[in-house]
């Protein structure tokens, strides 16, 4: 067995450096490729993919963190986690496993939600008393043969027995939780572990952040128990249980007192953990894993402040080992493939690759003193002073700005006194039919994008293109009959990109992609400096759309929290602060869409739950300007202009209490997969707002049925009366096709149109 870890990095990204994954997955999917070519693409990233960290200089290389969808699926497929309504199926293993994640016309897929506080989904798990796990998949094993045969010894990475049953959730009602299968589930890891002791493994990683929140003492002892059992375990790789995205908490010494030989932690979520691991008695005989350099941010790291946390641990445990805070999952691939943000910015910025060089300089640094990678640190610790003082950072402007807001400018007119002006104006019928805002984005409109990006097409031209794609969309809704139309966004690229592309203070990225979920990749923008609109942005597109019909059409925009959390912000201010800055920019554009003639405006705020802190005690502090923000945003208009939002795939049960206190209008808000659950949680709260829960599932292909619909619609009457009550899909539309967004949307209207007529 290897005994030590060394210099590593907890995960990897997986979809390629040019999104091969994507473009493989959606050739399979489209039936244009064969399983084998599929699989010879998944060969191919997986060995660059360990060949480039080995050569980089890791000590310990990370394996079995490519998946053809999402690591925590494949964790249940291992396991042998897989619903019947899936078995039934009859498809072939692959097939099935992508039935779970996407669904078939006649079966739904798994519920999908966020990662913790991150921009990923996972698919949720279903576990029920009738479950019977077994060690049904044998990847994790093959994987790092394979990696062997390349000559690349990798350490396999798992997700952790516990936060995988602690994900999940019950099959069906009643007493039943996920966890009381914890010792079935402990021995199929025992058998896998064994499995892999064989194959020759000197390490294995079990990620276990569900308990970087708040967790029960009956989680924290069956956390302990675990790793007991798997701790004596003879025939066994060493084991690295990890932490990560923040403190461990009481997780931590119980931890630190079971036979495993070695425990990770976030020291940059969560610094204070170094005040946590001081008191740990029981680190002498383990290897400390410090997670040094950010996993989830893309700035550079400041080493010479690292080093000095690095020296101060090495007194806590038998040895010390650098690493990244968490997987670089969350990270694009090479800042060396950029060319379109400034090279004085690029400076600041280190992606994947960058980050395995730090790890190793910390590495080396750590164990054979900094003078040998002195011009390294040297030039770490002039690019982190450069950023501190460079032009272009701060905008005296905006400061003075934010000094002069005053209570009033959050607040707007009772909701009694805003429904009353609104339904003068709008006259909706009950059960108004409406959609997310996005249309698919097809082959044309993507190519005219790049056209124009690339010089290739004028400005006017692109300008009647994208018009000629509005027209298509009005007319479309308006033959299928919705209440409240969308222009179709054909000009955005992403619904955070394309604010932030027209906003100062932010640089975009030619090649900065990171997986959402499956083939899903999104290219944050880089949140440098302070923010501000110099012009409209939305105005022209929405003033086009409401002038070819009488329908009233939705101004479409992006959430002041939602930008946050699906950019790379800076961390040199608070951040409320600068979600302050962004409300402000907003602000501006709900204004001048209503001056312009558009009487109901949707500004998205999908990440709300996704940047709630773990720990209960900081839930506070993060709402209160997470919600300032939002009305900063919302409270410049008339009662008359109806402001909607929108959340998605998240648990919202945490924030009930915020939807509430956001003050919009309308709320919409992803229900299909869930089957109306979230309704409940509002009427505990008592709320009284329009609320639009989604009916249609938009991350399948399949095509709901008019009756399925209905049956939708009417559980939400149950717990929502019809004349707050809106009928919408879960989500925006640009990942589909438009066959399937006309059959789909005509199946809603048409259930909507049956359920009226039967009250």
């Amino acid at each position: 067995m290897t005994s030590t870890i060394g210099s590593t990095v907890l995960g990897y990204p997986r979809i390629g450096p040019n999104r091969e994954l994507k473009r493989a997955l959606e050739r399979y999917w489209a039936s244009r490729s064969s399983e084998a070519e599929l699989r010879a693409v998944a060969r191919e990233l997986r060995a660059d993919a360990w060949r480039s960290l080995a050569a980089a200089g890791l000590d310990s290389v990370p394996g079995n963190t490519f998946s053809f969808y999402d690591h925590v699926l494949d964790t249940a497929v291992t396991v042998g986690a897989v619903p019947r309504r899936f078995t039934d199926l009859g498809l072939s293993p692959l097939d099935t496993y992508f039935a779970m994640a996407r669904g078939v016309a006649s079966t739904s897929p798994l519920e999908m939600t966020k990662w913790f506080d991150t921009n990923y989904h996972y698919l949720v798990p279903e576990i029920g008393p009738g479950t019977r796990f077994s060690l049904a998949d044998l990847t994790p094993v093959e994987q790092y043969r394979e990696a062997t045969e390349l000559g690349v010894t990798t350490r396999p990475v798992l997700v952790g027995p516990l936060t995988f049953l602690l994900l999940s959730k019950p099959d069906a009602a009643g007493s039943f939780r996920p966890l009381d299968k914890l010792g079935e589930l402990l021995d199929v890891y025992a058998e896998l572990l064994r499995e892999l002791h064989r194959a020759d493994a000197g390490w294995v990683q079990l990620d276990e952040p569900a308990f970087a929140a708040d967790r029960s003492q009956a989680e924290l002892a069956a956390l302990g128990e675990a790793y007991r059992t798997l701790g004596e375990l003879t025939e066994r790789p060493n084991i690295l249980v990890t932490g990560y995205y923040g403190n461990l908490g009481d997780a931590l010494p119980m931890l630190a007192s079971s036979p495993v030989e070695s425990l990770g932690v976030d020291l940059v979520t969560a610094p204070s953990t170094v005040d946590a691991l001081s008191a740990c008695r029981n680190l002498r005989d383990k290897t400390l894993v410090a997670g040094l350099v950010d996993g989830r941010n893309i700035w550079r790291t400041d080493l010479d402040k690292a080093l000095t946390t690095a020296a101060t641990l090495l007194g806590f445990a038998g040895e010390v080992a650098v690493s990244t805070s968490c997987s670089l999952l969350h990270v694009p691939y090479d800042v060396e493939s950029e060319t379109r943000i400034d090279r004085h910015v690029t400076s600041w910025l280190a992606f994947a690759a960058q980050k395995v060089r730090e790890v190793v300089v910390l590495g080396r640094a750590l164990r054979e003193g900094r003078d040998v990678v002195a011009d390294e640190l040297t030039e770490a610790r002039e690019a982190v002073a450069d950023r501190a003082t460079a032009e272009g950072v701060r905008d005296h402007r905006v400061h003075a700005r934010l000094a002069s807001l005053r209570p009033e400018h959050t607040r707007r007119s009772d909701y009694a006194v805003r429904r009353r002006a609104q339904q003068k104006s709008l006259r909706l019928p009950p059960l108004p039919t409406t959609t997310i805002g996005s249309f698919p984005q097809t082959t044309d409109v993507r190519k005219a994008r790049a056209a124009l990006r690339k010089g290739e097409l004028d400005e006017a031209t692109y300008t009647q293109r994208m018009r000629d794609e509005i027209e298509r969309v009005i007319r479309l809704q308006e033959r299928l009959g919705l209440d409240v139309l969308v222009h179709g966004e054909p000009e955005r690229n992403d619904m955070v990109q394309y604010f932030s592309e027209h906003l100062t203070g932010f640089a975009a990225t030619d090649n900065g992609w990171v997986q959402s979920y499956g083939s899903r990749c999104v290219r944050p923008p880089i949140l440098f400096g302070d923010v501000s609109r110099p012009e409209p942005i939305t105005v022209e597109w929405a003033r086009f759309a409401q002038e070819l019909t009488d329908k009233p059409v939705k101004g479409m925009l992006t959430g002041p929290v939602t930008i946050l959390a699906w950019s790379f912000v800076r961390d040199d201010q608070p951040l409320g602060d600068t979600a302050r800055q962004v409300a402000l920019a907003i602000r501006d554009e709900v204004r001048d869409l209503e001056a312009a003639g558009i009487r109901v405006v949707q500004v998205d705020e999908p990440a709300l739950r996704e940047l709630l802190p773990l720990r209960a005690a900081r839930h506070k502090a993060y709402l209160d300007w997470a919600v300032e923000a939002f009305r900063l945003a919302t409270s410049g208009v008339a009662d008359a202009t109806q402001i909607h939002t929108h959340l998605c795939y998240s648990e919202f049960g945490d924030v009930i209490n915020a939807i509430v206190a956001l003050d919009a209008d309308v709320t919409s808000i992803e229900a299909a997969r869930s089957r109306m659950e979230v309704l409940d949680d509002l009427n505990a709260v008592g709320f009284d707002r329009g609320v639009g829960p989604g009916v249609y599932d938009i991350h399948s292909p399949r095509v709901p049925e008019q009756a399925e619909v209905a049956d939708l619609v009417r559980a939400a009457l149950r717990a929502v009366p019809e004349d707050r009550l809106w009928v919408n899909p879960d989500c925006g539309l640009k990942t589909r096709g438009y066959a399937e967004v006309d059959a789909a949307l005509a199946n809603l209207v048409d259930a909507t149109a049956a359920v009226r007529s039967s009250r």
